[in-house]
């Protein structure tokens, strides 16, 4: 099982809101595979030594870098840490304190140093999902599989139910007769394997608690319409894998789950290009970094999509949104889109990150607007 620790929204806006005179951000691949974590703690020093190379040459005091270093010195020995990991971590550091995340999806290495955190790829997490779960259910085996990009996992999940006869809670059949139900059409049927639907969404509740990945059934009827009926999970797939799930391996399912997750991207993707065009037309588009700066700065941006790899260096003025562009990569400057995106966020917009083939129009950023400016 990756082990995630995926940001909420106001955790997100919490550190976009942070200033400082030295704030570091950094992102790195990782492994869930512990005999194979060496190398990402030798990549963390790596990005360490710029960092504290970047503040130096802003001139920045000793000894505000000192404490920066020493959380950062701690974590890269802290083992039993990197005994547990996901696809990549980003870190956050300031003189006062250190935030970590866990994500599922891989990340490119990258350190930036300015006086705020560079929250783009962090972004990434919450706005395109590789990461899934699928729930193979039937009588008598139930089971939750974590899916990511190269992997698929089962977790274990106490108090799940696996068949209806678990749940019943009607003393007047025997586990027997409640199997046999199960085969048979009617009422009785229904009801049961209605009341074992509802168990197993209920153990899933705290497994699924605040996230946004789909949920992916692999089931047959009469049980996967029942499920679809009771499911308390907002994210529930619309696509499912329509065969019985005993016996096959997850490694399988997660095959079968993931042109499912594409599809549920490729839609949310094809939804903001046709809203992109429509606003376009409407004067409520705009790509123009200087543009959505200043759209941004005034809370004009409805969403944002950024690319999530490119690093546009420069300033933004708090008052105006008058970009300033700058060449290289100091403390002094710190990435523009990034700062669109924050403003975007504090103003109670939508930022969403992908690649940049999946922006709408060639450039860095498209922006959809509230109203036209």
């Amino acid at each position: 099982m990756l082990y995630v620790d995926i940001p909420t929204r106001p955790e997100i806006k919490a550190l976009v809101q942070r200033r400082g005179d030295a704030m570091v951000s950094i992102y790195l691949p990782t492994t869930p595979q512990s005999q194979h974590v060496e190398t990402t703690r030798i990549e963390l020093g790596n990005l360490h030594r710029e960092a504290e190379q970047q503040l130096e040459a802003a001139g920045v005091d000793k000894r505000t870098i000192a404490p920066i270093s020493e959380q950062l010195g701690d974590l890269e020995e802290d083992y039993e840490f990197w005994r547990f990991q996901a696809n990549s971590l980003a870190i956050f550091v300031s003189p006062e304190r250190l935030w970590t995340y866990r994500l599922p999806n891989r990340l490119v290495s990258t350190v930036q140093v300015a006086d705020r955190f560079h929250i783009k790829p962090l972004i990434r997490a919450i706005s395109l999902p590789q990461h899934a779960f699928v729930l193979a259910l039937a009588e008598g085996e139930v089971r939750i599989i974590e899916v990511n990009e190269d992997s698929a996992e089962e977790v274990n999940i106490s108090d799940m139910p696996t068949e209806s006869g678990d749940v019943r809670g009607d003393q007047a059949f025997d586990r027997k007769s409640d199997r046999a139900g199960w085969k048979k059409s009617g009422e009785g049927q229904k009801l049961h394997l209605r009341k074992f639907a509802r168990a197993v969404d209920a153990a899933l509740r705290p497994v699924l608690a605040g996230r946004e990945e789909p949920l992916i059934v692999a089931a047959t009827d009469p049980i996967l319409p029942i499920f679809r009926e009771v499911c308390s999970y907002p994210h529930l797939a619309a696509e499912a894998i329509e065969t019985s799930p005993v016996r096959i391996p997850a490694a399988e399912l997660g095959g079968r789950a993931r042109p499912i997750i594409d599809a549920v991207n490729e839609r949310a993707m094809q939804r903001l290009r046709d809203l992109y065009a429509e606003r376009e037309n409407q004067g409520r588009a705009i790509a123009d970094i200087a543009h959505a700066a200043r759209a941004a700065t005034f809370g004009a941006v409805d969403t944002l999509m950024v690319d999530m790899d490119e690093v546009v260096t420069g300033t933004v003025d708090d008052e105006t949104g008058v970009v300033h562009f700058e060449n290289g990569d100091d403390a002094r400057s710190y990435g523009i889109v990034d700062e669109i995106a924050g403003r975007v966020l504090a103003n109670g917009g939508e930022v969403i990150a992908v690649r940049r083939a999946d922006l709408p129009v060639e450039g860095s950023l498209a922006a959809i607007l509230r109203f036209a400016i």
